[in-house]
């Protein structure tokens, strides 16, 4: 069957488009294709800084015919109903239509044949659509053609459309069409400096071929590896060690066609700025990658850049203009490192004052204060020193203010960690400026010092908090403060490290702090608040302290905030566990049972759930319990009532209903204890012992007894059956 090959000439297309928009091109052609009903074998997009590309194989060369039928008026119908019917239809006369028999009555109905089209005139019609509506995330309108107004909005200013279809054995035809007055053809051209002549190409294996013998490498993916490899060559030759990059190699392998390695290099006096610094200003500023020594593991005063050309003087000159360029940059970086080290970190504190975190939360410097009181609650309950975690808190955010991170964002944290070191700082404090950032992400590392734990627990308490407290949580897709986020690594962080907290209580309390600080402020919460005061499944906290009127109301009317914060916390562990192998259904069974705050807990206990349901006795008990359920479900919507309350032991009059009330008394107590010991799996082996009296009784007994006291007592068995699995879960959240 014939194959398509498609190209879009152009300027440079920016390099983080180009990936995107390989893939827009493709998934616009083919979703066309088949909706023609011209089904295709396979297609591949690419991408080069000048071009798009595709190649689609195996369409069919002609569409397949269609039969439709269309069902028109009734026999007998108005006149006028039958000339539209035979309008729409195409049909001369209703003797063409064939009759319907139906109850209701005989209708008309018009068989439509349509004969498929050559495949090559659907792509003539499809493909200049596609390209006016292609969805550049930023476009632009460029100047005239034969003295008319351009009217293509395209990424870049469009040269050349390459369109060719047909066998793979036979010459391939152009797909005629054109786009703004650029007519569709067989002419491309390749590397701009290189080889700049035109052209002729006929199917993707020859323009692939012809490309390359033209100085540009067509697949991404081959560009990125030449790079990689030809930078790690080069480092090692000089017994060096690249500093590997994806984000940077995707970068850059999306402004060459041709990837020519080279290396660099810059005084060594600049090395004693931090290697992050030296990183981020040749990254940033010039695309380069930087080079390490394997012996020490710090940088050298070396560096790799990636020409697009192969220079006559074999890249003396280009090598020159980058480390002309990049030598101004370090010094500045190295100006403002040395400038930083001049300032204490505590000494920038006050500027915090005059900055805004959010006008509802107050300022940065109030911020820092809510941390700095959190972090010294938690220090306790993670094995951390209070007064370490304090002053970590403290300094945590003023490098914030420092002229390194004012440049390079992306070392916030890290850069309080060197200055902190760099006044005399306990190592702990210095570690939790840079790491109470952390976990940013899925991938990145949870702290373990327990002065950073406590630090970083505090920072994403105190964000989640606030914002749930001003009702700012997200909605949707949409989450600009990044508060998934936050309660991710908040999970991630006492999970990794197995720590034991009272969420619920640290998140009242807390709220209950922001508010008194605020409204001590001329921020009042209370009022903007009053609307949500309700009920909340959980208790009072007995230890929380009321020092005035107004943080007793605050409680009172952010209870029902942080209930629904915790959930959230929940829902974020369902996530966490999901993407670990974990059911999702047997989070919502641990926490249906209320007052779940210990996540460590509710991970441990899910876990040994999930082992246990793997087990024959699980699967069975679990069929057991379900079928309990159901049935207390009937009976109790039949007599709109509960049979709650302990069943009558004198009314019980088969073997198995004495057997299996003893089983669940023993299971009870014996799943209780093992739970309150936080011994989830002797809880589980507990539970296995009432399989074998559940079998019997639903085998041998019927429930709905001819005496009504019979069928109340054994409805309220089963509700027992419930009643002692909940020690461990709630088995009606479980999915079978």
């Amino acid at each position: 069957m014939p194959d398509l090959l498609l190209e879009l000439f152009s300027e440079e297309i920016p390099a983080r488009m180009q990936a995107k928009a390989a893939d827009d091109l493709r998934r616009m052609v083919t979703d066309k294709l088949v909706a023609e009903g011209l089904v295709y074998e396979g297609a591949k997009a690419f991408a080069t800084p000048r071009r798009l590309a595709l190649t689609v194989h195996g369409i069919p060369s002609r569409q397949p015919d269609l039969k439709t039928e269309r069902r028109g008026p009734k026999m007998g119908a108005p006149d006028a109903a039958v000339q539209g019917f035979l309008k729409a239809t195409g049909l001369t006369s209703l003797d063409e239509a064939k009759i319907q028999r139906d109850p209701k009555g005989d209708f008309y109905i018009a068989l439509i044949e349509k004969p498929g089209r050559p495949a090559i005139d659907v792509l003539a019609e499809i493909l200049p659509v596609i390209i006016r509506t292609f969805p550049w995330p930023k476009s632009m309108r460029w100047g005239a053609r034969s003295g008319k107004p351009g009217s293509l909005n395209w990424v870049r200013p469009l040269h050349a459309i390459t369109a060719t279809f047909g066998l793979e054995t036979e010459e391939p035809d152009v797909v005629k069409f054109s786009v703004d007055g650029i007519e569709a053809g067989q002419t491309t051209y390749g590397h701009r400096f290189m080889a700049p002549a035109p052209i002729q190409v006929r199917r993707f294996e020859d323009y692939e071929a012809k490309l390359k013998a033209a100085k540009v490498i067509l697949d991404p993916q081959a560009r990125k590896n030449i790079i990689l490899a030809d930078a790690k060559e080069l480092a090692f030759a000089q017994g060096l060690e690249l500093v590997e990059d994806q984000v940077l190699l995707d970068e850059v392998s999306g402004l060459v066609e041709w990837p020519v390695v080279m290396m660099g290099s810059f005084e060594k006096e600049y090395l004693a700025i931090p290697d992050e610094v030296i990183r981020a200003t040749i990254r940033n500023n010039q695309k380069c990658f930087v080079v390490r020594d394997p012996k020490t593991g710090k940088l050298t005063n070396k560096f790799v850049l990636t020409a697009n050309i192969e220079a006559a003087d074999g890249g003396k000159t280009i090598v020159a203009g980058n480390e002309r360029v990049i030598r101004p940059r370090l010094s500045d970086a190295k100006f403002f490192y040395e400038t930083d080290l001049k300032t204490k970190l505590e000494e920038r504190l006050p500027k915090f004052e005059q900055i805004v975190f959010h006008e509802k939360l107050g300022t940065q410097a109030e911020r820092i204060e809510r941390i700095e009181r959190l972090a010294a609650e938690i220090a306790p309950l993670v094995g951390a020193d209070v007064s370490k975690a304090k002053r970590a808190a403290h300094l945590a955010k003023a490098d914030l203010l420092t002229e390194v991170v004012g440049e390079f964002p992306e070392v916030q944290g890290l850069m309080g960690r060197y200055y902190a070191l760099a006044q005399g700082e306990d190592a702990s404090v210095a570690a939790a400026c840079e790491e109470h950032y952390k976990p940013q992400g899925p991938t990145d590392r949870v702290p373990t010092d327990p002065v950073s734990v406590a630090v970083a627990l505090a920072d994403k308490i105190d964000t989640l908090v606030g914002f749930w407290a001003i009702d700012e949580k997200p909605t949707g897709s949409k989450d600009p403060y990044a508060l998934r986020r936050a309660a991710l690594g908040v999970i991630r962080i006492i999970v990794d490290n197995n720590l034991r907290l009272p969420l619920w209580k640290l998140l009242s309390q807390h709220a209950v702090q922001i508010t008194s600080i605020l409204y001590e402020e001329g921020i009042d919460l209370i009022a903007e608040l009053s609307d949500w005061i309700g009920d909340a499944q959980y208790a009072e906290i007995p230890s929380i302290s009321f020092s005035n009127k107004v943080t007793e109301s605050a409680y009172k009317v952010l209870k029902p905030r942080v209930h629904d914060l915790l959930s959230f916390f929940a829902d974020r562990l369902k996530v966490q566990l999901r993407e670990q192998g974990a059911r999702h259904d047997l989070v919502d069974a641990v926490f249906a049972l209320g007052g779940q705050d210990d996540l460590l807990m509710i991970v441990r206990r899910v876990e040994a759930l999930g082992k246990f349901l793997d087990s024959d006795d699980g699967k069975n008990l679990l069929a057991g319990i379900k079928r309990a359920s159901n049935i207390l479900g009937i009976e109790e919507k039949k007599d709109k009532r509960s049979f709650d309350g302990a069943p009558e032991p004198a009314l019980y009059s088969l073997s198995e209903e004495k057997a299996l009330a003893k089983a669940i008394g023993e299971v009870k107590a014996d799943a209780s204890a093992a739970v309150a010991k936080e011994d989830f799996a002797a809880a589980m082996s507990a539970m296995a012992k009432l399989r074998p009296p559940v079998d019997a009784f639903f085998e041998k007994v019927r429930v709905n007894d001819d005496d009504p006291k019979v069928r109340e007592n054994r409805l309220k068995l089963l509700n027992e059956i419930r009643s002692a699995t909940r020690a461990v879960a709630d088995f009606s959240k479980i999915q079978d």
